[in-house]
């Protein structure tokens, strides 16, 4: 079951390019072992299959060398590479760490109106619960995290915070297939929400924090599961 949300509604996610939506779909395949682990990814077949040209490819193939998803290769194809832990760990502490300084710095900054439209996107990601769709989750869920970069109204702060979060979005999506991880999930948004709401930063910031350490883990659960 999918949700339909009336026009006035509509959840505010920024459109993805042509690129983003390769990124994503190939990610996917990857982390579900689709694509095996050395298999060769080629530009022109590729471009064939998704019926583009082969610049969006291109472009897919650099963005998931950057999640350590691919090996890219110089005046070679691409080929399917496996995350070190060390990696992952990495990214996940870099994002951890910059997103409870936008969730601190939002208890304090953010607007009535910029708490409201919060408050708005944290039940709407309630009723996806009821649908079970994790590619729609997903997406309202990437609208939940901006608004608290935006709250943060610290632009330099919210563009890295983006760029770290675009190679980490690969394994931030597929923890939401794991049954029962979209109610956990808007459990610990909740007390990110409330601390934000009562303006408490060091609140917010750590349950903010452990949030995203918790998406590390459930991902590595997810992975021992295929």
């Amino acid at each position: 079951m999918s949700i339909t949300w009336p026009a006035a509604e509509a959840p505010l996610v920024a459109k993805q390019t042509r690129a983003e939506e390769l990124r994503l779909q190939l990610a996917d395949e990857i982390v579900r072992g689709v694509l095996a682990l050395g298999a060769t990814l080629d530009e022109t077949e590729l471009a064939r299959r998704f019926s583009v040209s082969r610049t969006p490819v291109r472009e897919a193939i650099r963005m998931l060398g950057a999640s350590g998803l691919v090996e890219v290769r110089a005046h070679r194809a691409a080929v399917v590479a496996q995350p070190t832990p060390e990696h992952l760990i990495g990214i996940f502490e870099a994002m951890a760490e910059l997103e409870s300084l936008c969730a601190g710095h939002a208890a304090e900054r953010m607007t009535s109106i910029e708490r409201r439209g919060l408050e708005d996107i944290h039940e709407r990601l309630r009723v996806l619960i009821q649908s079970g769709d994790p590619q729609q989750y997903h997406e309202m869920n990437e609208a939940f995290h901006a608004s608290i970069y935006a709250g943060a109204h610290n632009s330099y702060l919210a563009e890295l915070t983006l760029m770290t979060r675009a190679r980490v979005q690969p394994f931030r999506r597929a923890q939401f297939r794991i049954l029962g991880r979209l109610s956990k999930s808007h459990i610990e948004h909740d007390r990110v929400v409330q601390a934000i709401l009562r303006g408490e930063r060091t609140v917010a910031a750590q349950a903010m924090y452990q949030h995203i350490i918790k998406v590390r883990d459930e991902y590595e659960h997810y992975t021992e599961s295929l």
